[in-house]
């Protein structure tokens, strides 16, 4: 059990509260530019663990359930930030300082500060990553085309260098198995340098089940080519570093939403879809591998948790923008009613991702496995 704690747990809440601790300084911080006083600052949601006031009358605090985090400010009913009841009866004095009485782009550049404070802070983390560690870089360049492999079908040769993936241009071997594996069963545009000449490619990744290393099927694409030369961490200056930052923090954001633009028209399964058990068990496994590894999860982390709040849910902070841009083309907000209803699709909708996800979890466990196969058997 202790090994359990140190090896998964302690992990998982370092990591989970590094990025909403981020998500929720950006709301923070332009929130006091724009003049609203914030009541709570929270990581966690339930029953405060620890809390403390500052000079400004925020309490900062911890809270027992470790799955988020929020900001509440002045006007607000809850964490969600739904409009409390009385806004019409505040004075002038507290009118000024209510987060609902801001105009509509200043809520509406507060709500997209956490999620864009998620992106900024895992291009920041790539651009040192690839300072101090190294970036991992092999030649786009292939070595070997295995026999009726989907690459020999396509007629990929040795030595052919893959410049280009559906627009994309490639420069490293690792980004040609980002996308190969994303996109299994689906046909790839790829651009080729063989020799003098261009030549471009149509393949079909071949759709592959494999374990990964928590024991979960997963289904990926595999070309069937080996790469040439071996690999190397390339440190970058600064400014290149930074550029390469951008570069990769918008690969991750492409691939994430073409996955979930897959998993929506049912051309994937959601099976790769985690939640806080597949978290806390890859936080514990890149614990173990290096400081670069948590580095680079954490990023990968960050950009997830931004998207996933840009999602026009209600209650997440996509929905209040959707609300926001309603507001924006009426001229007055939606009714009370209307944004009540709203919220509680948005609590079901998120609830349900969060069941979907956790039993995704739990599903590649082979003991419950077990479990549930006994149940209904």
């Amino acid at each position: 059990m202790i090994d359990t704690i140190w090896t998964y747990v302690v992990p998982f809440l370092v990591i989970l509260t590094i990025v909403v601790f981020v998500h929720e300084l950006g709301h923070y911080l332009i929130a006091r530019l724009s003049g609203v006083k914030i009541e709570v600052f929270s990581i966690g949601f339930g029953r405060e663990l620890v809390g403390w006031n500052d000079r400004l009358g925020t309490r900062w605090k911890i809270s027992w359930i470790p799955l988020g985090g929020y900001v509440k400010f002045f006007g607000d009913e809850s964490a969600a930030s739904t409009p409390q009841k009385g806004l019409d009866s505040l004075n002038a004095s507290e009118r000024e300082v209510s987060f609902h009485h801001k105009k509509l782009r200043q809520r509406a550049a507060i709500v997209a500060a956490g999620p864009i404070s998620n992106f900024i802070f895992a291009v920041a983390v790539y651009a040192v990553l690839f300072m101090t560690f190294g970036q991992v870089f092999a030649p786009p360049v292939i070595d070997e085309v295995m026999p009726e492999s989907a690459a020999a079908i396509a007629k990929f040769k040795p030595g052919d260098r893959i410049i280009e993936i559906n627009g994309s241009t490639i420069s490293r071997f690792a980004e040609i198995q980002q996308f190969v594996r994303m996109n299994p069963g689906r046909e790839l545009s790829v651009v080729v340098q063989r020799e003098q000449a261009e030549v471009e490619l149509a393949v079909t990744p071949k759709l592959t089940t494999i374990t990964d290393n928590f024991g979960r099927e997963r289904e990926i694409g595999l070309l069937g080519v080996t790469r040439s030369g071996g690999v190397e961490l390339v440190r970058h200056d600064p400014f290149t570093a930074v550029v390469l930052a951008f570069s990769e923090t918008g690969r991750v954001i492409t691939l994430t939403l073409d996955y979930i633009g897959q998993v929506v028209i049912g051309a994937r399964s959601g099976g790769d879809i985690g939640g806080p058990i597949g978290i806390a068990r890859m936080s514990g496994e890149v614990f173990q591998l290096s400081f670069a590894a948590v580095l680079s999860f954490i990023a990968v982390l960050s950009i997830s948790l931004g998207l996933i709040n840009l999602f026009p849910i209600p209650l997440l902070d996509g929905g209040h923008l959707l609300f926001y841009a309603i507001e924006a083309v009426r001229g007055k907000p939606l009714g009370e009613k209307s944004q009540e209803y709203g919220f509680r699709i948005g609590l079901a909708l998120v609830l349900s991702l969060m069941v979907y996800a956790t039993w995704n979890d739990l599903s590649s466990i082979p003991q419950v496995v077990d479990l549930v196969s006994r149940l209904f058997s």
